[in-house]
C-alpha cells in the first residue's frame, strides 16, 4: 500500500470536482484526484456535449427542410446516422483534453483512476493508494435514475449514458421521461428522421412557464411528436424484436410498441460504495446533506454538484466549486446563494429561465407585475424566420426584477443580462436605458422592460401635461 498525505483530495473528475481541483492545485495547495470512470464526468462524455452536438445536427437538418422560406430549394434530408454519431464522439474527443489525466498531471495533480472509499473520517482507500488529506471534496456527481415500472429491468433500453452509443437511428424510439433530458433527445432523434413518442407521468418541463411549455409543446408536436402526457405507465414487454409500452391514459389503458427504448426520467445521487458512514457523513436519497457552506456533517468533508443538488446543473458544480475553495483555502466563509440560479432547455426554440416563475413571484408579491414581448415584433427574428416565442419578466409593483423566462431562438444566449439583473436586484429600469444595436435579438429585452412604462406614459396624465408644457414654446 501507498500513503499518500495532502492538502486535499478530491473525489469525482467530473466539472466540479476538476474545476476544484484545478484551481487548488495552481493556488499552491497539494491534491490528490480520484476518479474511477471517465474524465470529464457525465457532462462532456454523456450529457451536455453529446446532446448539444446531436441537436446541432438535428437543427442543421431542420434548416436544410425549412430552406424554402428563403427562396432557397428545400431538400429531403439525407441523414447518415454513423456519420452523425461520429460528429457526436469527435466533439467530445477534442474538449476531452482540457479534462484529461495528462493535463491534470501536469498541472500537479496526482490522478488516482480506481474507486474511492472512506476508511473513517480523514482516510480515504483508492485502489492501493492510502490518501490523507486536510480537506476531502466529493464531487461524484449523478447518474440516471430508473424508474420501478414492471418489466422493464427484462428488457434492453438507452439512459443518456449509452443513446450515444448508437450508431443505427432507431425506427421508433419510445422516450419515457419529459423532462430536459427527454424532450432535448426526442426533438433531436425527431429531426434525424426517426419517428419518437414520449411518455410523461406529469407534464413536461413542469419546472417553467406553463404558457411557455404550451408553446414548446405545440413545436413538438409540429416536428411530429406524438406525446402522451399524465400517463401511468403499467408494464414493459419485448416482443419479437419490439418494446411494448402498456400505459393508462384517463382511464383508459393503451399500448404503445416502440424499436428502441429511452428512460429519461431523473438523476440519482452517486453515493454508492463511498461508504459515508466510516466518514460520518450524513445523506439521504436526494443525495449529501450540506449545509450553506457545502460542508457536510464531517467538518473536513465537503460535497458539491449533482451529489447534493438541488440544481443538477453543470455550471452549478462550477459555481459550488467556487465556494469550497473559498472555504478551504482562504477560511473565507463563503455560502452558496440559489437566487438567481439559471437553466436552458435546448430544444428548438429553446427555453430559459432565471429567478422566480410568474406562479411564486405572485404568491410574494400580490401585486407583481407580469411583462411580456413576442418574437413577432422583433425584427431579427422575422428576418431569419424564427419568431415562434417570447419573453416573459415577473418585477415588483414599483419595478424590480424577480424573474425571467424565456422561449425562443438562442434563449440561453440572451438570458445572461437578466441573469445580473436578478441577482443584483436591479430595477427594470437598468434595461430601459441601455443603447441596444438593431437589429438583434438583444432588443426583445429592452421592449419588454419598456411595457412597464407603457400605461404610464402613453396616459391621459401624460397627455395633459404634453399639452400644458407647449404654453412654453
Amino acid at each position: 500500500m501507498t500513503m499518500l498525505h495532502v492538502d486535499l483530495c478530491v473525489i469525482g473528475a467530473g466539472s466540479g470536482g476538476l474545476s476544484t481541483a484545478a484551481v487548488a492545485v495552481q493556488m499552491g495547495a497539494s491534491v490528490a484526484l480520484v476518479e474511477a470512470g471517465k474524465m470529464g464526468g457525465d457532462c462532456l462524455n454523456y450529457g451536455c456535449v453529446p446532446s448539444k452536438s446531436l441537436l446541432a445536427a438535428a437543427r442543421r437538418a431542420q434548416d436544410m427542410r425549412e430552406a424554402e422560406q428563403f427562396g432557397l430549394s428545400a431538400m429531403e434530408v439525407s441523414v447518415d446516422f454513423s456519420k452523425v454519431m461520429a460528429h457526436v464522439h469527435g466533439v467530445i474527443q477534442t474538449l476531452s483534453a482540457n479534462d484529461s489525466v495528462e493535463r491534470f498531471t501536469k498541472l500537479g495533480v496526482q490522478v488516482i483512476q480506481k474507486p474511492g472509499t472512506f476508511k473513517d473520517s480523514r482516510t480515504l482507500l483508492a485502489g492501493d493508494t492510502i490518501i490523507k488529506a486536510r480537506r476531502f471534496v466529493i464531487a461524484t456527481g449523478s447518474s440516471p435514475a430508473i424508474p420501478p415500472i414492471p418489466g422493464l429491468e427484462k428488457v434492453p433500453f438507452y439512459t443518456n449514458e449509452t443513446i450515444f452509443d448508437v450508431i443505427k437511428k432507431p425506427e421508433h424510439l419510445i422516450v419515457i421521461g419529459g423532462g430536459p433530458i427527454g424532450c432535448e433527445l426526442a426533438q433531436a432523434f425527431l429531426l434525424l428522421g426517426a419517428r419518437v413518442t414520449l411518455l410523461e407521468a406529469f407534464n413536461i418541463l413542469p419546472r417553467d412557464e406553463e404558457d411557455l411549455v404550451g408553446v414548446l409543446r405545440e413545436e413538438l408536436i409540429k416536428n411530429g411528436l406524438t406525446l402522451h402526457e399524465r400517463v401511468k405507465i403499467t408494464q414493459v414487454n419485448q416482443r419479437e424484436g419490439q418494446i411494448d409500452i402498456v400505459f393508462e391514459k384517463e382511464g383508459q389503458q393503451q399500448i404503445v410498441t416502440g424499436s428502441d427504448l429511452l428512460v429519461a426520467t431523473g438523476r440519482q445521487a452517486n453515493i454508492q460504495g463511498l461508504n459515508l458512514e466510516a466518514a460520518g457523513v450524513r445523506y439521504s436519497k436526494k443525495g449529501i446533506d450540506v449545509n450553506a457552506s457545502l460542508r457536510t456533517s464531517n467538518k473536513y468533508i465537503y460535497a458539491i454538484g449533482d451529489v447534493v443538488g438541488p440544481y443538477q446543473f453543470t455550471h452549478m458544480a462550477n459555481y459550488h466549486a467556487g465556494i469550497v475553495i473559498k472555504n478551504i483555502l482562504f477560511r473565507w466563509p463563503a455560502k452558496v446563494n440559489y437566487y438567481a440560479v439559471p437553466w436552458v432547455t435546448y430544444t428548438g426554440p429553446e427555453l430559459a429561465h432565471v429567478g422566480l416563475s410568474s406562479r411564486e413571484a405572485l404568491k410574494q408579491f400580490p401585486d407583481a407585475r407580469v411583462l411580456t414581448w413576442d418574437f413577432t415584433e422583433n425584427d431579427r427574428a422575422q428576418a431569419e424566420h424564427r419568431t415562434r416565442g417570447k419573453i416573459k419578466v415577473v418585477t415588483t409593483a414599483r419595478g424590480k426584477i424577480l424573474g425571467v423566462s424565456l422561449l425562443g431562438p438562442h434563449a440561453g444566449e440572451l438570458l445572461l443580462p437578466w441573469i445580473l439583473a436578478v441577482q443584483d436586484k436591479k430595477h427594470i429600469r437598468t434595461m430601459t436605458d441601455v443603447i441596444v444595436p438593431y437589429p438583434t435579438l438583444s432588443e426583445i429585452s429592452k421592449r419588454v422592460a419598456g411595457e412597464f412604462y407603457t400605461s404610464l406614459l402613453f396616459s391621459n396624465r401624460i397627455r395633459k401635461l404634453v399639452r400644458f408644457l407647449r404654453i412654453f414654446g
